[in-house]
């Protein structure tokens, strides 16, 4: 008997619901991992008495049944904090005359985040994504410690007061895109809470100071010969420290005097094509800066131009902490707003739209393109990129993704380590993936020798979901060049 059978739909594991056969006794890890990962993303269903590969149901007699949910209450008890809230209930059915049991538990979102595993000492944090369960990423654990409070770091109060003569820049970016007038008046900027009822600024409202200097609004800007960043040369790298708007107005300029031109001629004359379209360059570079984590200290907006596209890179997960492969379809990506007050601002200046229309402007203008030449996204747990092909470059945008490695070789290695290792760098993959992109055979070859001597030399880390097995490059032996 299968479970579909029982609850009349079919349900495959995904990001919120999850199969067991029987809790294990040996490695209660294994799953308590995957309670913690739901209490601490959107929530799930956790079956138990359900064999995973199948379906089928298993079961328990009622005396195992309730045996099984005593250690399972226990090991939360003991092992997890804060406790996470779950409903269990029992679905009962009959199989050869003998009632059987499954489990069933509802495990909500946790109010208190992050939802922590203690074992061995050991705390660790876990992850809910696509049907997987992961450790936290250092970004995600932030975000779930704001979410408790309700706080994001741009509405968080400051100790310094708000004087109008210190925001000079940021009122004469607001004039110059809304045709001499400017409409952030005091009144305004305490409507959206710029400052306190006291005159205390915001931590958003300090970025937009004359005198900010810090690390927050920190970017570089990069030039490189040709289509990565590992075996190429850098032709230029400029780095800025100052506050939002000249920070936008530091990458605007930096790119606008290094890209490419080109002229089509037509029947009627000629037309200027630039490399990157002005208005999706801008764009661009307000979708950086509003959706960057500014809680993430030490790191940095990165524009880099490369010799067939320009990759503009925020820190701060995009799209609810999920990795997004490369997408071209922009216009179907509804981002969250991290920053409100920032993207107030930034609205107030006529520099983005409330209605956050900026990626149909990008594709707007590369409305005409071939597909090589269409802008795209990839979006990771601590980082977003967005993708401007470079529209001179009659060959479209050559680089596959992938980053150049560094890493002590295998000692008896293969050809293909270096590949994989770069195809695993930023996305886990199972052995059917990296064969296809590979364009090997999926042999027990690729998996028993050369993926598993990876692993014995702690190059690829195994992660093992159901039944797959999927790989990730082990960040901290080997580096991006």
């Amino acid at each position: 008997m299968y479970l579909e059978e029982l609850i009349g739909t079919v349900e495959l594991e995904n990001k919120e619901i999850e199969y067991k056969a029987k809790l294990n006794r040996d490695d209660v890890v294994s799953w308590l991992k995957t309670v913690c990962g739901f209490a601490n993303s959107s929530g799930g269903v956790f079956f138990i008495g359900v064999e995973d590969k199948t379906n089928k149901l298993i079961g328990f007699d009622r005396k195992g049944a309730d045996n099984e949910r005593n250690f399972f209450n226990n090991q939360i008890n003991e092992r997890v904090s804060p406790r996470p809230e779950y409903d269990i209930n029992f679905i009962n059915y009959q199989i050869r005359g003998s009632e059987r049991f499954i489990i069933k538990i509802q495990i909500e979102e946790s109010r208190v985040k992050p939802v922590i595993l203690k074992y061995n000492g050991v705390p660790s944090i876990y992850m809910r994504r696509s049907g997987m369960t992961n450790g936290a990423s250092y970004e995600e654990i932030i975000n779930m410690s704001i979410k408790s409070h309700n706080a994001s770091f741009d509405t968080l109060t400051s100790d310094r007061e708000y004087s109008k003569d210190d925001f000079t820049d940021m009122f004469g970016f607001c004039e110059e895109r809304n045709d001499g007038s400017n409409v952030l008046s005091d009144k305004y900027l305490a409507s959206i809470g710029f400052f306190d009822e006291e005159g205390r600024l915001k931590n958003g409202a300090v970025l937009f100071a004359d005198d900010y200097t810090g690390e927050k609004t920190e970017v570089q800007c990069s030039v490189f010969s040709g289509f990565n960043k590992g075996s190429e040369r850098i032709v230029s790298v400029n780095k800025y420290k100052g506050n939002i708007t000249n920070s936008i107005n530091f990458m605007l300029e930096f790119v606008r005097q290094r890209m490419n031109h080109s002229i089509i001629k037509t029947d009627d004359g000629r037309i200027n094509v630039d490399a990157y379209p002005q208005r999706a360059l801008f764009e661009g570079i307000i979708n950086a800066v509003a959706h960057r984590d500014y809680y993430f200290d030490g790191t940095q907006i990165q524009v880099d131009i490369f010799k067939d596209r320009l990759e503009i890179t925020s820190p701060g997960s995009f799209f609810q902490h999920e990795t997004v492969k490369k997408t071209y379809d922009l216009s179907s990506l509804i981002s969250k707003r991290r920053n409100e007050l920032i993207c107030n601002i930034l609205v107030a200046c006529n520099a983005m739209e409330a209605a956050g229309t900026g990626f149909e402007k990008i594709e707007e203008e590369y409305s005409l393109t071939d597909k090589k030449h269409k802008p795209f996204i990839c979006a990771e747990s601590d980082h977003f990129t967005l993708v401007l092909p470079d529209m001179t470059y009659q060959e479209g945008v050559k680089d596959d993704g992938t980053p150049n490695l560094s890493f002590f070789p295998v000692r008896g290695g293969s050809k293909h380590d270096k590949r994989i290792l770069e195809y695993c760098y930023f996305n886990a993959h199972n052995a059917k993936e990296i064969s296809e992109y590979l364009g090997i055979s999926n042999s027990s070859y690729l998996r028993n020798t050369i993926l598993k001597k990876l692993v014995s030399n702690s190059l690829l880390h195994e992660e093992k979901n159901s039944d797959s097995v999927y790989y990730r490059t082990n960040r901290d032996l080997v580096s991006i060049d």
